[in-house]
């Protein structure tokens, strides 16, 4: 299992940086703590808006704004980094370089052109792979095997710089999207303070994308992580884990939306049309396009998570009751 960078090793006479760190959600705070032990100077770190949420619309930091609060770093918020504020902020700060990690808006050109070194994008994926703002879904759900991060040069177009360096990570059986994000955040955060060495030694050059194998990942919307029951057991399987935990698979059940966790393939399951239940040996059981696969918890509208099988005895499934009836 490739987990380090194929980089040089750094040497303890190399210079730092002064970097501004830009990311939003839990998965770059990886990123942040292995800059903030590295020897580069996190000057500022930039992070999207605080959310409101709840009846009383309280304000809530991101994950990052938090970690940079902790640490005693300046925090910069705009509603757009286009705005004239934000960028001579930027100019004033002269950082070296702004690595990148999930920061969720799009930087335009006068903020790219600022930093000396450019801004390094941390992406979930093996470049040109996967595109796009959901990486690490799209590779779960296409049954990849082998996935992995890469930091590139970030640039106009989508994900489509020249990359530094690349670290691998395999996909198991098993991994939903949340398993399988949270170890690519660990990789990835040492890959990218190891480009971020690099770069301050002058001995990485970014390489050119391939013209081959590129692939797209839009975002994941609630919408899309509806179960379709004609798809083959497998597939059905791969898009559940790939949209665990977020936006969370969810199926209907007399009318209303059943959120569903992982569901398992089951070998020698008795025939059922798609959507079809059954209760085998206290085991939930769904029809698929081929075969069927074995419910796990499920969360039914107002309620929290339980087992299925504590769900089905609760609803009193009848021969014949299907899901997505709706």
């Amino acid at each position: 299992m490739g987990r380090h960078p194929r980089l040089p090793p750094r040497r303890e006479s190399e210079p730092a940086l002064k970097v501004l760190f830009a990311g939003t959600p839990a998965p770059a705070v990886p990123s942040l703590e292995a800059l903030l032990a590295s020897d580069h100077e996190v000057v500022a770190v930039l992070s999207r808006p605080d959310a409101r949420s709840g009846r009383g619309l309280t304000a809530s930091r991101s994950p990052v704004a938090e970690r940079a609060d902790a640490a005693g770093i300046p925090v910069l918020q705009p509603r757009s980094p286009r705005e004239p504020e934000f960028l001579e902020q930027l100019a004033g700060l002269a950082v070296d370089c702004a690595p990148v990690v999930a920061y969720g808006a799009l930087i335009p050109q006068a903020a790219l052109d600022l930093p000396v070194h450019g801004w390094v994008n941390l992406h979930f994926s093996l470049l040109p792979a996967w595109r796009g703002a959901a990486p690490v879904q799209h590779a779960i759900m296409a049954g990849d095997e082998i996935t992995g991060a890469a930091t590139f040069r970030l640039e106009a177009g989508l994900d489509t710089g020249p990359v530094f360096g690349t670290v691998t990570e395999p996909i198991g059986p098993r991994d939903t999207a949340g398993d399988l994000l949270e170890r690519l955040s660990v990789s990835g955060a040492q890959l990218l303070v190891a480009t971020l060495d690099g770069i301050a030694a002058g001995a990485l050059e970014a390489r050119p994308q391939p013209a081959e194998g590129i692939s797209l990942a839009p975002k994941v919307e609630p919408a899309d992580a509806r179960v379709d029951w004609s798809l083959p057991a497998h597939v059905v399987d791969r898009r559940v884990r790939g949209v665990t935990p977020a936006p969370g698979a969810w199926t209907t059940w007399r009318g209303d939306r059943l959120r569903l966790g992982p569901v398992t393939p089951v070998a020698d399951a008795p025939s059922l049309a798609p959507g079809e239940l059954a209760v085998v040996d206290r085991e939930v059981l769904v029809g698929t396009g081929t075969g069927a696969v074995r419910l796990g918890d499920v969360q039914p509208a107002g309620k929290r998570m339980i087992p299925a099988s504590d769900w089905a005895r609760g609803a009193r499934l009848a021969a014949g009751d299907r899901l997505g009836d709706a």
